[in-house]
This record gives C-alpha cells, structure tokens and sequence, in this order.
C-alpha cells in the first residue's frame, strides 16, 4: 500500500514539474523588476487580447518600435520597451501578409503608453477567403483589397491604463 502511494506521489511530481504558472512574465512582476523608465524616458507595452472563441480574428505580429524589433506579439501575449520620450513609430508585419502597418505617436517623459493590436479588415477578409479559396484565394483577397486605408495586418488601439492593466493580468510576455 505504501508503494502505491509513493508511486502517485511521484508521478504528481513528475507531472506538476512540467506544468508552468507563468510567474515572472506577467506584466505586474515585470514592471515591478524593471521599475518605472529611466528619467527622459516612456515605456511602450503592446497587447493583444485572449482568442474568444473560435474567432480567426487575431495576428501573430512581428513588432519594430523606431525600427528595432521588441517582439512578436500572438494573442494572449505583450512586448514592451523603453525609449526616450518624443515621436516614435510602431509597425506591425506578419509573414506572407503583403503590407505592414504603421502609426505614429509621441511620448512624454515617465509615462507608459498601453496599444491594443487588433486584426485589420484587410487581414481578416485575408485570411477568411485564403481559409475557403486556399492560396489563389488569399492572392485574389489581397489583391482586392491592395487600397485598403491601412495595408498590414494590424490596428493599434490606444488604452487607458486602468483598462490594459486589467488586460494584461491575464497575458503572458512574447518570447
């Protein structure tokens, strides 16, 4: 009987050993290690919502802020970065779509700045004709849809702080 209990003993540790809580990536440890910015400079944290449901509505972005990379944002996932306050650039690309999205914005000193990324109408008429026509259908979509106002597969919504923070307690870093 004892042999038994060891035996699950062990194989509960076994299993919860791979099992990862996250902790350290959460923005809150995350902002708390690094402090606030350095004096003369802004903090830039880009999210992305949870996927809700079965919706397709979501990028796996490849980030650039003032053209550096800070990382691929997915949903459920953020990046951040410190640069010195003034104007500055975000673009958002994905591989194989065929445009980027960029937006300009300025900082100012000591300040975070929180951006939601959403999907774009281009990129969800993209993706949902490429699901249901295959490649010929996401060539066709794209070339449809080449004028769109915004050609990436991105749209950057500013938040409020007390909204992306709510937001970000359920999101994990980008690697």
């Amino acid at each position: 009987m004892f042999g038994r209990y060891a035996a699950l003993l062990a194989g509960v540790l076994m299993v919860s050993g791979c099992v990862s809580d996250g902790i350290g990536t959460d923005y809150a440890a995350i902002s708390q290690k690094f402090g606030p910015p350095k004096p003369g400079h802004s903090r830039v944290v880009v999210l992305q919502e949870k996927r809700k449901g079965l919706s397709m509505a979501f990028c796996a972005c490849d980030l650039k802020l003032d053209g550096e990379p800070i990382g691929k944002v997915a949903f459920g996932t953020y990046a951040f970065a410190d640069r010195p306050a003034g104007r500055h650039q975000l673009v958002a690309s994905e591989v194989m779509f065929p445009g980027d999205t960029t937006f300009n914005f300025a900082t100012e000193p000591g300040r975070t700045y929180f951006f939601l990324l959403r999907s774009s109408e281009r990129h969800d008429s993209v993706t949902g004709v490429s699901m249901v026509g295959g490649l010929v259908g996401g060539f066709v979509a794209s070339a449809a849809t080449a004028n769109a106002a915004n050609p990436g597969p991105a749209v950057f919504v500013a938040l409020d702080e007390a909204t992306a923070r709510t937001t970000l307690a359920e999101l994990q870093l980008a690697q």
